[in-house]
């Protein structure tokens, strides 16, 4: 009873203001900074257009294609069309209605026997039928449809931030695995000419043939791992050319991984409340609780009478030559309205406060889930790029222990198990830095997004 008691209230007041974004809206209490103990900046990485931002020339291109191209951006584009042209109807539907007739009849008639009599009738009328917005009814309408349109624009913002972040992950995700095949056949390369020593040491009889068969293990289980990893790259190509809206292409131009790239260890990231303005999901959710506002006003002046005025004025006579000489008026006025429906408007009025209360916690929820994403974006950057820095340490370590094993293996102080396990560490710590690479490149992409970086106008498309 509280929250009705609140919003017709609001209704009352909403009747006598031009707009209902900001009554329509509630306050958000919203922490100053997305994690405790942060210093706060209102500079933050999500100004920076996308293609700033991903300063890659072959990604930019890819991107670029999708945004003009990806099915679901253009179906988007489409239902903003259609919700502008209703919301271009609820804007005319306050102007009067002007039509016209022009039309003649011949009839005939023999009442009572009395012989055939003729009646024909020429018509030319104008007629202006108008609908009085005595409860803003039609106002409620028409702010109700402008933000039913001004959602779905959010709504293909929102979707083109998503799509440049899906594409960046897609583009950053191939690099990686053509990274890991470029290092996998590297290794194939140096375990097939050890394998190739081991056997002519066996057949020489200097070593055993364990030995032999270790080298043989080594290089076919890093060669049974190319396979997969040309699967992979193929399914993660074809993932970019869908979100492009193309075929699957056999080649896709891309670039490389760059492992020795150095990410900053903390970026700008603003402060909560620019998320209320900068995030398009956020703004559609407001607009839909404007049009849910709107909605319960609509309603409410739905309950009482409607005021419709009537005139029609023109010329009719049953023959041309006088037809101007009759002229023809014809004006109404009537007041309609429901003497007894049983509630079904009342019924109708709270169904739609119930319904603004919905979107009144959607919207509620919307704006925690975008301030969880961000504070979950932010320490997932700085733990990958933690993570980064300790696994390149750890690839120097190991390729600087496979020299050492090598040394002492050929000085005959080490044995060649100790050298197979020194170069597989090696590997592993090779794939792990070129993984964990990628995971920050992700997760600077994440951060960069839940910031809602990248979809506006201005930036959906280089000027």
């Amino acid at each position: 009873m509280k929250h009705i008691f609140a919003t017709i209230s609001a209704i009352l007041l909403l009747t006598a203001c031009s707009g209902t974004r900001n009554l329509a809206t509630p306050d958000v209490d919203m922490p100053s900074a997305y994690q405790p103990g942060e210093p706060t900046d209102s500079a933050t990485i999500a100004d920076m257009d996308w293609w700033s931002f991903y300063a890659d020339s072959t990604l930019y291109h890819i991107i670029s294609h999708t945004l003009e191209n990806n099915r679901d951006i253009l179906k988007a584009a489409a239902r903003v069309e259609e919700l502008r042209q209703m919301y271009g109807i609820e804007k005319v539907n306050m102007l009067p209605d002007i039509g016209g007739l022009v039309g003649t009849s011949y009839e005939t008639n023999n009442y009572g026997g009395h012989g055939v009599s003729k009646d024909p009738e020429y018509d030319l009328k104008f007629s202006l039928n108008w609908e009085i917005n005595l409860w803003g009814a039609m106002t409620w309408a028409r702010r109700q449809s402008a933000a039913n349109y001004l959602a779905s624009v959010e709504d293909l913002r929102a979707m083109r931030m998503t799509l440049i972040a899906e594409v960046a992950g897609a583009y950053f995700r191939l690099l990686a695995l053509d990274n890991e095949l470029a290092i996998v056949r590297q290794t194939l390369v140096t375990r097939s000419e050890a394998l190739e020593q081991a056997r002519i040491r066996f057949e020489g009889g200097l070593t055993s043939e364990t030995v032999y068969q270790q080298a043989k293990v080594e290089y076919s289980s890093t060669a049974s791992l190319v396979p997969n990893l040309e699967r992979q790259i193929t399914l993660a190509r074809n993932a970019i050319t869908l979100l492009m809206g193309e075929y699957p292409r056999e080649y896709l131009e891309r670039g490389k991984l760059l492992l020795n790239v150095t990410l900053p260890e903390s970026l700008p990231v603003g402060v909560p409340s620019q998320l209320l303005e900068r995030r398009p999901d956020l703004r559609a959710a407001e607009q839909r609780l404007a049009s849910a506002m709107s909605n319960v006003g609509l309603t409410y002046a739905n309950r009482f009478p409607n005021l419709r005025i009537g005139f029609t004025a023109g010329w009719e006579n049953d023959e041309l030559p006088s037809f101007f000489k009759s002229p023809f008026t014809y004006a109404i006025g009537t007041i309609t309205g429901t003497i007894l429906d049983f509630g079904r408007k009342k019924k109708k009025y709270k169904a739609s406060i119930a319904a603004y209360e919905q979107a009144r916690y959607t919207y509620e929820q919307t704006v925690l889930q975008a301030f969880t994403e961000v504070s979950n974006a932010i320490t997932t950057y700085r733990s990958v790029h933690e993570a980064t820095a300790l696994k390149i340490d750890l690839r120097d370590a190991a390729g600087k222990y496979v020299e050492l094993a090598d040394i002492q293996y050929r000085a005959g102080t080490l044995n060649y198990i100790d050298v197979l396990d020194a170069q597989r560490r090696y590997f592993d710590a090779q794939i792990g830095v070129s993984n964990a690479l990628r995971d920050e490149y992700l997760a600077l992409i994440t951060l960069y997004k839940s910031l809602g970086g990248g979809w506006s106008e201005t930036t959906a498309y280089r000027q």
